[in-house]
C-alpha cells in the first residue's frame, strides 16, 4: 500500500520494536524478546531505557557467543518498496490487513444499504520485518491474518446483548487470573457491554468449536504501555502451547476513531456517516487472529502417539479435520466398489468431504485416515449388498456402530456437530 497510508494510520513512526546487538558477534536480538527468553517474563512494553537497565542489571548475555548485550535502538518493522519503474511511489508491504479495509470503508457502507454495526472480514498476508524470527511459526516474516472490523456508533458501546452469567477467564494487566461473569466483567473492570459480548463469542469459539481446553485459554489484558498506539482497550487471547507456555493467538482491539479519523485528516476525505440525522465518524472494534499460530497449537495438541493400539493419531476437532469421514469398500471386488461410489455420490450431494480408500487392508486405511484426522470411518462390506447397512467408526474410541446406508447423510452430520457415536446406534464388536 502507499506510503500515505501508514504515515496516517501512524505506523510509519510508531510500528517499531526495541532492538540490542551483541558487542562481540554483532547478532540483532529483539530487547524484549532476549530478556524474556532468559528471564521467562514478558517485558513487552518497557520503554528502551527500562530495557537497557534490565539487560545491564541481569547481565545479559548472547545466546551464540556468550558476549555483552547492549540495547541500541528501535526498528520500524515494516518492509519498503517500490511501485512502478518511471518515478516509482514509495510504498511498504503491509504489516496488518486492517488499513485496506479503513480506506475503503466509505465506499463498502454505501454498498451495504449505510447501517451500523457493519463488519467487514479480511484473510490475507501480513509481513513484518522481524528482528529475529523464532519458535517455528510463532514469529515470522510472513503469516496469515483473519481480522474482523466492526464498525459502530461510539454511543452504543454498552447497548449490546450479553450473556450475563457466561464466565470469562481473565489475566489483568496486574497479573490477577480472574473467572468472572460477562456481568461483573462489564461492572467490576468497566468494559463496554460491545467488548464483552465479543470476549464472549471468541472463548465460545475457542472452546466449543475449536475443542480447547479451558485451563489453557485465557483473555490478557495489555496494560497502556504493551498495547498498541492505536488501541483504547486491548486483551489478548492467549493458549497454552506444551513448550512455549501461554502465547499470543488472536486479539480484541478496541481501536476508537483513530484509524478512520487518521485517514481522513490525511486525505481530505470525510469518512463520517449519517444515520437518523446523526452525522458521526465511527468506532472501530477489531477481532485479529494469527491463523498459523491456532493452526500450530492444534496440531501440537491433536497429535498422540497411541501405543496400544500401534497408530498415530491426529485428534483434530471434527470440524477442523480435512475430510468427515473415510469410505472403504471392504474388499475391491463382488460389487462392492460400486456400491460405495454410489455412497460417495449420495454423500458429497449432502457437501460431505469424503476420502474414498480402495487399497490395502480396512486396519491399514483406518490408520491412514486417523494420522490424518479424518473423524469418521464407513465401510461398505458384504452385509451392505445383503441389507442395506454399513459400519461408522469413531476415529478416537475406535468403537463401530452399524446404521442403513440411507441414513448415513443424517447421522454423519449428527456425529460431526459432536454427537457421541455410542447415542447413534448399538456399538458393534470390531
Amino acid at each position: 500500500m502507499h506510503d500515505k497510508v501508514f504515515v496516517a494510520s501512524g505506523h510509519a513512526t510508531n510500528f517499531a520494536d526495541p532492538v540490542a546487538r551483541c558487542t562481540k558477534c554483532k547478532t540483532i536480538f529483539r530487547a524484549d524478546h532476549i530478556l524474556e527468553e532468559f528471564l521467562h517474563e514478558s517485558f513487552e512494553g518497557l520503554t528502551q531505557e527500562q530495557l537497557s537497565e534490565m539487560i545491564k542489571k541481569h547481565n545479559i548475555k548472547c545466546s551464540n557467543c556468550k558476549g555483552q548485550i547492549e540495547a541500541i535502538g528501535s526498528f520500524n518493522m515494516m518492509f519498503p518498496v517500490n511501485i512502478g519503474v518511471e518515478n516509482p511511489q514509495k510504498a511498504f508491504l503491509r504489516p496488518e490487513t486492517a488499513q485496506g479495509v479503513y480506506v475503503n470503508f466509505k465506499r463498502i457502507f454505501d454498498q451495504t444499504r449505510k447501517t451500523l454495526p457493519l463488519g467487514i472480514a479480511c484473510i490475507s498476508k501480513a509481513y513484518r520485518n522481524e528482528i529475529s524470527p523464532r519458535q517455528l511459526i510463532m514469529r515470522m516474516r510472513e503469516f496469515t491474518q483473519a481480522e474482523l472490523q466492526i464498525f459502530i456508533d461510539p454511543d452504543k458501546m454498552d447497548e449490546a446483548d450479553i450473556d450475563e452469567k457466561y464466565k470469562l477467564h481473565l489475566l489483568t494487566a496486574d497479573k490477577k487470573e480472574l473467572t468472572i461473569s460477562c456481568e461483573d466483567t462489564v461492572k467490576k473492570l468497566s468494559l463496554p457491554k460491545f467488548y464483552v459480548h465479543h470476549m464472549a463469542k471468541i472463548q465460545k469459539f475457542f472452546i466449543s468449536v475449536l475443542a480447547i481446553d479451558e485451563s489453557k485459554f485465557h483473555f490478557r489484558e495489555l496494560s497502556k504501555e504493551e498495547r498498541a498506539f492505536y488501541n483504547k482497550i486491548h486483551w489478548d487471547v492467549e493458549l497454552k502451547f506444551e513448550d512455549l507456555g501461554f502465547k499470543e493467538v488472536a486479539g480484541l482491539h478496541y481501536r476508537t476513531d483513530h484509524d478512520l479519523g487518521s485517514h481522513a485528516k490525511t486525505s481530505k476525505q470525510s469518512m463520517e456517516v449519517v444515520i437518523d440525522g446523526k452525522r458521526f465518524v465511527p468506532h472501530v472494534l477489531e477481532i485479529s487472529f494469527g491463523v498459523d499460530r491456532n493452526v500450530l497449537f492444534q496440531l501440537e495438541n491433536a497429535f498422540i502417539e497411541d501405543k496400544d493400539n500401534d497408530r498415530i493419531q491426529l485428534k483434530l476437532p471434527r470440524k477442523l479435520a480435512p475430510f468427515d469421514c473415510i469410505l472403504c469398500p471392504l474388499l475391491n471386488k463382488e460389487g462392492l466398489p460400486e456400491k460405495a461410489n454410489e455412497i460417495l455420490e449420495e454423500l458429497e450431494a449432502h457437501n460431505f468431504k469424503v476420502f474414498y480408500d480402495g487399497s490395502g487392508s480396512i486396519g491399514r486405511r483406518y490408520h491412514r485416515a486417523d494420522e490424518i484426522g479424518v473423524p469418521a470411518g464407513i465401510t461398505v462390506d458384504h452385509q451392505t449388498l445383503e441389507d442395506g447397512t454399513v459400519t461408522i467408526r469413531d476415529r478416537d474410541s475406535m468403537k463401530q456402530i452399524r446404521v442403513k446406508a440411507k441414513d448415513l447423510p443424517k447421522i454423519l452430520k449428527q456425529f460431526m456437530d459432536g454427537e457421541d457415536i455410542e447415542k447413534l446406534g448399538e456399538i458393534i464388536k470390531n
